[in-house]
């Protein structure tokens, strides 16, 4: 298990990441990641403070919060309604979801706002069969009473399209869903590319969907760590 402050450097250089992939938006969306239980506390995630730009994220200005929105003792920075309605409800809901990662890029909210959503006919989106959930938009997610319908519409699958909104990914770990995130984003750019071309699309059978077992997001914790890291070393976030 890793302690306070490898999570803190992971999520912090995770941030970045998502800034020099272009996933971030203006101060809005969020990555939140639970922490390791403290004796006598609540338990608590770390979410970026509201107001900073993804590049300016480090492990110190996180912040602390614990499921019913209520801010470590002794920390500074605001936490978005919206990012702690979203996240708290999850992270409360589903005991495997240490990581959430929630994005508006154009390819994923694109598809989200696709009455079919997200189909199973390309590489990447093969790799995420039966493991995509829809959730109905309801306006800006800051309203308590919507916690129970989203934490009901993503069950217990581990990518979640927020219809007319955006993507959502959970995960175990930082770079478990990382790299659920990553397979998504390309599932919904290749959709995208592929609807542009002359004729039509061909589909994959459902046989094949169901059962190569490839046909998931593949690799073990390892294999998501050598990714996320050799991810960061691209960017110039770690040596």
């Amino acid at each position: 298990m890793q302690t306070e402050a490898e999570l803190r450097r992971d999520l912090a250089d995770c941030y970045r990441l998502f800034d020099w992939l272009g996933w971030s938006e203006l101060i809005f969306n969020h990555i939140t990641v639970r922490l390791p239980d403290r004796p006598g506390a609540k338990t608590e995630y770390l979410i970026n403070a509201f107001g900073l730009h993804y590049a300016e994220v480090t492990p110190d200005n996180l912040v602390a919060v614990d499921l019913e929105g209520n801010v470590r003792e002794g920390t500074t920075g605001q936490v978005n309604r919206a990012g702690f309605v979203i996240h708290s409800a999850i992270h409360a809901a589903r005991a495997d979801a240490h990581c959430i990662m929630h994005v508006h890029t154009t390819a994923g909210s694109a598809v989200s706002c696709k009455e079919e959503g997200l189909r199973h006919d390309n590489f990447y989106s093969a790799l995420l069969y039966d493991d995509v959930a829809y959730h109905d938009y309801e306006g800006v997610t800051t309203r308590l009473d919507e916690q129970p319908r989203l934490v009901a519409s993503l069950g217990q699958r581990n990518h979640l399209i927020l219809r007319n909104h955006g993507l959502l990914v959970v995960g175990p770990n930082i770079p478990t869903a990382f790299n659920r995130l990553w397979v998504m984003q390309r599932a919904c750019e290749i959709q995208l590319a592929s609807d542009a071309g002359a004729g039509p699309n061909r589909s994959i059978p459902e046989a094949t969907l169901k059962g190569v077992p490839a046909t998931r997001v593949a690799g073990s914790g390892d294999m998501h760590r050598l990714i996320f890291e050799t991810m960061l070393r691209r960017a110039g976030i770690r040596a």
